[in-house]
C-alpha cells in the first residue's frame, strides 16, 4: 500500500488502485505511441502489483505501528512468484512483460540469496523464451516494458503527492520513444505533461484512498478493520496540455 501523511492522520491508497490508475494513464496515449498487443499491455500495467502477501501479524505495520509504506517491505519472493502464476494464466505477452517488471525492480538483489538468484535467472530464460515463441524482437518487447513502466512512474508521482509545488518540473523519466518527459502541476491545479503523449488535449485521472484517523496499530488486523470502515475518497487530477 502507499501510506501519505494526511492532515487527519494517514492516506492510504491500495496498490492494486494505483496500477489500474497507471493503466488509465496507458489507455490514454496516442494510439500512434502505444506498444504491441496494447490491451494485453494494458492488462499487465493493471495487474503488476497482484499477488499481495496476506496481512498476518505485523507485516503492514512499522515497528512503531504505523502504517508501512510499500517502498518499506523487503522484497518478498512469495508475491514475486504468485504474481507471475497469475500473469501465466492469461498470455505469454502479459508474463513477458510481468517478468521483464520483477527484473528491473530486484536484478539489484542478486547475490544475495541463492533462492532469489534461482528465480532471477528463470525471468531472463522466460523472457527469452517467450520472445521466441511471441516472436518479438527485444527492441519491441523493450518498448512495451518501458511504456508500462513510464506509466507506472507516472502514476506513482501522482499517488505519492510528489508533484513539487510553485509549478517546477519533475521529470516522469524517459519514455518509450528515448523522450524525456516532464510534469509540473499549475497553481490551479491542472498538471501538465510536456512533451504531450496523449491522444485528448485534456482528461482526467483519479484513484480511491482512504483516510485513517488512528495513526498506531497493534496487528494487521486492525489495520485490515480500520481500512475496512475508512471512508473512501476520490482523488482526482485534471491532466491538460501545455498551450
Amino acid at each position: 500500500m502507499i501510506v501519505n501523511p494526511h492532515t487527519i492522520g494517514w492516506e492510504i491508497i491500495y496498490q492494486q488502485a494505483h496500477a489500474l490508475q497507471a493503466a488509465e494513464i496507458g489507455f490514454a496515449w496516442h494510439p500512434d505511441k502505444q506498444p504491441l498487443h496494447v490491451a494485453q499491455t494494458l492488462a499487465a500495467i493493471a495487474q503488476h502489483d497482484d499477488g499481495q502477501k496476506d496481512w498476518t501479524g505485523k507485516y503492514a505495520l512499522t515497528s512503531a505501528g504505523a502504517p508501512t509504506n510499500f517502498t518499506q517491505l523487503p522484497f518478498s519472493l512469495e508475491q514475486a512468484q504468485q504474481v507471475m502464476k497469475e500473469a501465466r494464466y492469461q498470455s505469454r505477452w502479459r508474463s513477458l512483460l510481468t517478468s521483464m517488471h520483477l527484473s528491473f525492480l530486484y536484478e539489484e538483489l542478486r547475490g544475495q540469496k541463492k533462492t532469489w538468484d534461482t528465480f532471477l535467472d528463470e525471468q531472463l530464460a522466460h523472457q527469452t523464451q517467450w520472445r521466441r515463441q511471441l516472436n518479438l524482437t527485444k527492441k519491441e518487447a523493450q518498448y512495451a516494458y518501458d511504456f508500462m513502466q513510464w506509466c507506472d512512474r507516472f502514476s506513482l508521482i501522482l499517488c505519492r503527492n510528489e508533484l513539487p509545488e510553485m509549478a517546477r518540473a519533475l521529470e516522469i523519466s524517459k519514455g518509450p520513444d528515448k523522450l524525456r518527459y516532464e510534469v509540473y502541476q499549475r497553481p490551479t491545479g491542472e498538471v501538465v505533461v510536456t512533451p504531450w503523449p496523449f491522444l485528448q488535449d485534456s482528461f482526467l485521472l483519479t484513484v480511491e484512498a482512504r483516510h485513517l484517523r488512528q495513526l498506531q496499530f497493534s496487528s494487521d488486523q486492525e489495520l485490515a478493520q480500520a481500512l475496512a470502515q475508512a471512508p473512501v475518497h476520490q482523488k482526482a487530477w485534471r491532466i491538460e496540455k501545455e498551450m
